[in-house]
């Protein structure tokens, strides 16, 4: 009793199928996977967006590391 059968499956389908029609069911699916892919795009764009800010912070830290000396020769002489 605890497990599905196959009928049980058959079933399902078949109600989805009354529920949905034929012409729905692929049309359902084009929009899963549209939303798929605008979620991986998102995620790349995170993805790229933190590497760039990154990337600005280990510039940002190398001038001012190249910055540094210039002051202090600035002082000394």
């Amino acid at each position: 009793m605890g497990t599905l059968s196959i009928w049980h499956w058959l079933v399902v389908a078949v109600v989805v199928l009354v529920f949905f029609g034929r012409g729905k069911i692929p049309e359902l699916m084009g929009d899963v996977a549209k939303g798929i892919k605008s979620f991986k795009a998102g995620m790349r764009e995170d993805e790229v967006s933190e590497a760039d800010k990154a990337r600005k912070e280990i510039e940002a830290k190398a001038g001012e590391v190249k910055a540094e000396p210039a002051k202090s020769e600035q002082k000394a002489g």
